[in-house]
């Protein structure tokens, strides 16, 4: 998968971690969408080498899926630690 691919995969993992983790963010729209491009990628990277699974390189793999998805909520929740808390 190139670069593209993950692009286009940390906007979905971000949309999906904005809506597991819903409420506005500090950066809005625009930061959510970059963190969720960054969480994919940090998500791989974590998942291959702490968990020694790295990730395929295909689009619909399942667990390229989860790595993506789970960096995008860790980086979603550190942003809002650093930057405020979601404003209902």
């Amino acid at each position: 998968m190139g670069i593209i691919g993950w692009i286009i995969l940390g906007l979905l993992a971000g949309a999906i971690a904005k809506i597991l983790l819903p409420g506005r963010d500090p950066g809005g729209l625009f930061g959510t969408t970059l963190i969720g491009i960054a969480g994919a990628f940090v998500g791989g990277w974590l998942s291959a080498r702490f968990l020694d699974r790295p990730v395929e390189n295909q689009f619909f793999d399942l667990y390229t899926w989860g790595a993506a998805v789970g960096g995008s909520l860790v980086l979603l929740i550190g942003y809002r630690l650093l930057f405020g808390n979601s404003r209902n």
